[in-house]
Formats: C-alpha cells, sequence, structure tokens
C-alpha cells in the first residue's frame, strides 16, 4: 500500500478572480470555495438536516457499493474527482477491499490539506488499497491520472458537483472524462433531481448561516491570497431556485456602494448597492436529461440508483 500526493504546479485562481471580478457581471467560479476552511464549511453543511444531498447519496453508496462494483469484475482503479474528505467513497472501498481483485484509489482535489489528511487515513483503514492523491482542479487532474496495468477505471464524481456546470460545460466536462476512459470502463455519476423550491431553497440558505460562512468565506480566501481589502459583512449571502432555468444559485450581493482593492493583482473593483458576485450555480435534473446528457458525451447509461425520497440519483455509465 502507499499513500502518496501528487502536486500540480498550475494555479489559475489569481486569472480567474480578475476576470470574473472585471466581467459586467461579476462571478468567480465555485471550485474555490474549497480551501482548508472552506472545506471545512461544507463538511458543516452536510451535516445540517437541510442539506439532505449527502444524506441521500451516503444511503445509496452504503446500500449498492458491492453492486456498482459487481460491473466491474477485474482489478480496478477508483479515480474521484472533487474527494474532499472522502466520507462516502468509503463504502465503495470497503466494498472493494473484500473482493479477490486489486483496487487502487486516486483521489483528485484543489485542496492539498484536505488531501493529504484523507490519504494517510485512508492508507491506515484500507491498507490493502494503494492510494495516491493529486492535488488539481477537475480537468488537470485526469491528465495526471495513470491506470495501473489493465486495472479497469472507475471515475467518481459524486456529490452533484456536476450541477455546478451549465449544460454546455457539463456536456464539455463529461466528454473530457471520456476521452480518459477505454470501453469496460466506468463513470459513477452523482445528480441531484428536480424537486419543490421549498426543500431546495432551505438546503442551499440554512437558518444557522453555514451556507453563508461558507459563501463568504470566498471573499477571505481572496483577502489572504491576494491581500484584498473585502469587507466580509458588507455581503449578503444569497440563494434562490432558479426555476425557469432548473438551477439553485448562489450569489454575494453588496449592502452598500463600495471599493475593494486586491493589492498583489493590482486591481481595484467597483460594487453598486445590491450588485452581486455569482458564485455558484447547482442545476438540477430528471432521468430523461440525463439519459441524454450520458448519450451526447459518448456514454451508454447501464443503470440508476435512488435513495428512498427518490431526490438524488447514482448513475453508473459505461464508456460506449
Amino acid at each position: 500500500m502507499t499513500s502518496t500526493v501528487m502536486q500540480c504546479p498550475e494555479d489559475a485562481f489569481a486569472a480567474d478572480v480578475t476576470v470574473g471580478l472585471t466581467a459586467t457581471r461579476k462571478s468567480i467560479p465555485p471550485k474555490y470555495f474549497y480551501d482548508t476552511l472552506g472545506s471545512r464549511l461544507f463538511e458543516a453543511i452536510c451535516s445540517l438536516p437541510e442539506y439532505y444531498l449527502t444524506r441521500c447519496e451516503a444511503s445509496i453508496l452504503e446500500r449498492y457499493s458491492t453492486d456498482i462494483l459487481g460491473h466491474c469484475d477485474s482489478d480496478i482503479c477508483i479515480v474521484e474527482l472533487g474527494s474532499g474528505s472522502s466520507v462516502k467513497t468509503r463504502y465503495l472501498l470497503n466494498a472493494a477491499s473484500q473482493t479477490e481483485f486489486r483496487t487502487s484509489y486516486c483521489p483528485v482535489d484543489i485542496s492539498e490539506a484536505i488531501l493529504n489528511e484523507t490519504c494517510r487515513q485512508l492508507g491506515s483503514d484500507f491498507p490493502s488499497i494503494d492510494t495516491r492523491g493529486i492535488v488539481a482542479d477537475y480537468t488537470t487532474g485526469l491528465e495526471m491520472i495513470r491506470r495501473p496495468g489493465n486495472a479497469r477505471l472507475l471515475v467518481l464524481f459524486l456529490g452533484s458537483n456536476i450541477g455546478n456546470y451549465d449544460p454546455t460545460q457539463a456536456k464539455e466536462l463529461l466528454t473530457a472524462i471520456r476521452a480518459r476512459l477505454l470501453p469496460g470502463d466506468y463513470l459513477l455519476l452523482g445528480a441531484d433531481l428536480k424537486k419543490s423550491s421549498e426543500v431546495l431553497n432551505a438546503a442551499y440558505d440554512d437558518p444557522v448561516g453555514v451556507t453563508a460562512a461558507f459563501n463568504r468565506n470566498l471573499l477571505r480566501r481572496i483577502n489572504v491570497q491576494f491581500e484584498a481589502n473585502f469587507d466580509l459583512r458588507a455581503f449578503a449571502h444569497k440563494a434562490f431556485y432558479n426555476g425557469d432555468k432548473g438551477r439553485v444559485e448562489m450569489h454575494l450581493v453588496s449592502r452598500k456602494k463600495q471599493t475593494v482593492d486586491l493589492k498583489k493583482l493590482e486591481l481595484t473593483v467597483q460594487f453598486a448597492e445590491g450588485e452581486s458576485i455569482h458564485t455558484e450555480n447547482s442545476w438540477k435534473f430528471d432521468m430523461d436529461q440525463l439519459s441524454g446528457l450520458a448519450k451526447a458525451a459518448g456514454y451508454s447509461r447501464v443503470t440508476s440508483w435512488f435513495d428512498k425520497n427518490g431526490y438524488f440519483s447514482t448513475n453508473l455509465w459505461a464508456a460506449a
């Protein structure tokens, strides 16, 4: 068993912040939520009663991991994009450790601190599984993956992270993943399903304010990394389900007219009162949309599993 982390040298944070804050409609990609504190805050969100996604997906993996791995009847390399602390993945790793086949696990995450801690813990808990982490975003991480021998790849894209991409981007990302797969490889895709706005709004705007802190932490991270002077109290968390577009939107809304300086980027940004930074979209799906997305990106749908309420789907797609 080996437990190591490979470092990705590329960092596009500065470029994305510069482009996003100088656009007519300001935005920053949600992948930058996940520094060490952001990852911890997200873990706290996952334990909130309103945030059903993690519990629903975990219940699916707990119940069906053996069935999922039953489709992979050979040595297997499990690659997880956006792995975080790999809590839910433990169900799959536990099932894999009980098969006759060799298993390796390659978590890919943007947070080096979380990834290091996760790899150390998994190395202790699953000594028969070769664990090698990659510090990178999804697309860069995909390019760094090395298939061990003739093992099948099972790529995990869980947590409905696919919902952070608009339909065109989602197709492009899934196509890029497909390009790394061979016949006999699989993608396991977690996707949140459409449901009432009441359930969705509560999940992204909890009464305790943990999600608001998670959203504002993006500004704190920019302050630290780029010597900026964002006043976190001057930005309100706003999250709502946009039924026309089929997505939950998250924004940071300026409470007043203000100016923010980012010294390391030599950038000054003006905000009008009520102007927002769009920080996340979380698209919701129905099964017809998911089937269409699979076909468009070069997969064949094998099967899907659901939680008891039908809120969430875990979808196994084969490289077509």
